[in-house]
C-alpha cells in the first residue's frame, strides 16, 4: 500500500483549527432580577474559587433563590448583606 502524501489526512492534533473560530467568554446569564441575577453571578464565579467555598456558595444560592420565588414582588432591603451571595 502506498501513501499520497498529498492526500494524507492530518492528525487531528495537529490541525491548526484555522476552520474554527475560537470561542469567547461564555456570555453572562441575566434575568433582569436584580437577586437572582446576584445569585447567578456568584454561581458562575465559582470556577475562580477555592473548591471549600463551593458548598457555602451553593447554600447561600438556594436560601436567595428560594426567597425571590416566595416574594416575588421583593422585599430586597429586608436581606441582611452577610445572607447575600458572596463574590469573588
Amino acid at each position: 500500500m502506498t501513501v499520497d502524501p498529498e492526500h494524507d489526512v492530518p492528525d487531528p492534533a495537529e490541525r491548526s483549527g484555522d476552520d474554527e473560530p475560537e470561542p469567547g467568554p461564555p456570555e453572562r446569564v441575566q434575568t433582569g432580577v436584580a437577586r437572582v441575577d446576584d445569585v447567578i453571578r456568584a454561581v458562575e464565579e465559582l470556577e475562580e474559587r477555592p473548591i471549600e467555598e463551593h458548598v457555602g456558595v451553593f447554600e447561600s444560592a438556594q436560601v436567595q433563590l428560594r426567597r425571590a420565588l416566595d416574594d416575588p414582588d421583593g422585599a430586597e432591603d429586608l436581606v441582611e448583606p452577610d445572607e447575600r451571595p458572596e463574590h469573588a
